[in-house]
């Protein structure tokens, strides 16, 4: 596969990845904003941006409506809802020989959708928005399921999303750090997530922090957690290295990093996960961040750019 295929696949994952997650943090959020009239809306703004990785203005004062500009409709900041199924479609428009008829065709009428379904949220309120946005996040993972070869270029694609959820699940896990552990935060955690039904029926109905922390980083079956994920990640890698197995080690530094942080989830002890929560998930920040960088450096530029000087023709 050309290597400028496997990078558009590997970031379509990403972006797609991005918008749904947060599409799924706003709406938890701004519907917490409008009920909760304890919250404080600009503190509570002002968070989820720090969450998100987002630069909050500093002059004004935000709310609701200026949230849901700058982190859903703002086509200047990387990290929200339009500019990510911007990139998405843009990577999915250059690499249409790999990508299915089908999968452009909904990336392309979801961008083209996009400022009508705006219009339409400013009037009646931004859950329409990110409900079309999940809905439509939710399609594209199910005509990628059902339309693509599982060769290298399906492999790029779950890696890519699956090192996506990674980060975002730990962003949200960061953003409640320090509550207490029956603070309502955990629910908006779950729910942000997509798991808390699942967490019910997992646990019951018991609701507390540590349970929780553990769901999300390290269940074995629900999709969204950060061990699932990178187990995922892993095994795409390892079939991506199609050269026959070593005798020791891992030879790629993508792998590397990926079963290093999976083992360390895998031999932890549930009690103590609350003990050192913070340094646990920025290691598991920079993970993914070496992760990509290696990930690029292996598949995407291998060769470095030559630049041909004093090539004239002799005469």
């Amino acid at each position: 596969m050309l290597a400028r295929n496997a990078e558009s696949l590997y970031w379509i994952g990403r972006y797609v990845e991005r918008a749904d997650d947060t599409a799924r943090i706003l709406d938890v959020s701004v519907h917490q904003l409008l009920e909760d009239a304890t919250v404080n809306p600009d503190a509570t703004s002002r968070q989820l941006l720090a969450v998100l990785g987002i630069d909050p203005p500093d002059r004004d004062t935000l709310d609701v409506w200026s949230l849901t500009e700058l982190v859903a409709y703002s086509e200047d900041h990387a990290g929200s809802i339009v500019s990510s199924l911007t990139s998405a479609r843009e990577n999915t428009r250059g690499a249409r020989e790999v990508v299915s008829t089908e999968m452009w065709e909904c990336l392309n009428a979801m961008w083209n959708a996009v400022p009508e379904r705006q219009r339409y949220a400013r009037q009646v309120g931004p859950h329409a928005f990110f409900s079309f946005v999940e809905d439509r996040a939710a399609m594209f993972a199910g005509l990628a399921d059902s339309t693509m070869s599982r060769d290298d270029g399906w492999r790029f694609l779950v890696l890519g999303r699956s090192v996506e959820r990674v980060d975002m699940i730990v962003r949200l896990l960061m953003s409640r750090v320090g509550d207490k552990a029956s603070s309502p935060g955990w629910v908006t955690v779950l729910r942000s997530a997509g798991a808390h039904d699942t967490y019910l029926r997992t646990y019951r109905g018991a609701l507390d922090a540590a349970r929780v922390v553990q769901f999300m980083l390290l269940d074995r079956l629900f999709p969204r957690s950060v061990f699932y994920s990178l187990r995922q990640a892993e095994a795409c890698l390892e079939q991506l290295d199609h050269q026959p197995d070593v005798r020791v080690g891992a030879r790629a530094e993508a792998l590397r990093l990926l079963g290093k942080a999976r083992s360390d989830l895998e031999f932890l002890r549930p009690a103590d996960l609350l003990n050192d929560l913070p340094k646990m998930l920025r290691g598991l920040q920079a993970t993914v961040r070496d992760v990509g960088e290696a990930v690029s450096q292996q598949y995407f530029h291998t060769s470095p750019w030559v630049a041909w000087t004093n090539a004239e023709v002799s005469s």
